[in-house]
């Protein structure tokens, strides 16, 4: 059989589609957190959006069900905490409610 062609780092197909999914939960994560109306909390939201990503960039395991609601709760609560009121979060949608 002939060695593959593709570059060792190259991607697969799931890889590529999830690395997708990620970037477009980033983009309307600082789409929804634009919403904020107070500048401070707009701004640490981001920062931490931003940080949580940077920290997790070179995972590679995907979560379970359960540890991604967990994950989803603990951050919903982090939010809470800055003055937002709710954020509900569904397959990578988030919809602001203020």
């Amino acid at each position: 059989m002939a060695a593959s062609r593709l570059p060792p780092a190259t991607l697969t197909l799931k890889q590529f589609v999830r690395r997708q999914q990620v970037l477009l939960l980033y983009r309307r994560i600082l789409q929804t957190i634009r919403q904020v109306p107070n500048d401070s909390d707009r701004k640490y939201l981001k920062d931490w959006a931003r940080e949580e990503f940077k920290r997790n960039k070179s995972a590679t395991e995907e979560a379970s069900p359960t540890t991604e609601a967990q994950d989803l709760k603990e951050a919903n609560g982090t939010v809470k905490t800055t003055g937002v009121h709710s954020i509900c979060v569904r397959e990578f949608s988030l919809d602001l409610g203020l």
